[in-house]
């Protein structure tokens, strides 16, 4: 089993990376009225618990409204 510190160099990017999409996932879905699909409701539940990269990817993938 590796070492935690061996790891520490790849995850701490990756959780970087993974709260900065988040945050403007949850941004995006806060300030805009319109989807293409779902709710705010359906797009927020979607952000915060596919929280590891898939939720707000899919978010800006099939809910984000092309403007």
């Amino acid at each position: 089993m590796p070492d935690i510190y061996e790891i520490l160099p790849f995850l701490i990017p990756l959780v970087i990376v993974q709260m900065a999409l988040l945050a403007y996932a949850i941004y995006h879905i806060l300030t805009h009225r319109t989807y293409k699909r779902g709710s705010r409701a359906l797009w927020l539940a979607v952000a915060l618990i596919g929280m590891q990269f898939i939720g707000p990817i899919l978010y800006f993938l099939l809910g984000k409204e092309d403007t």
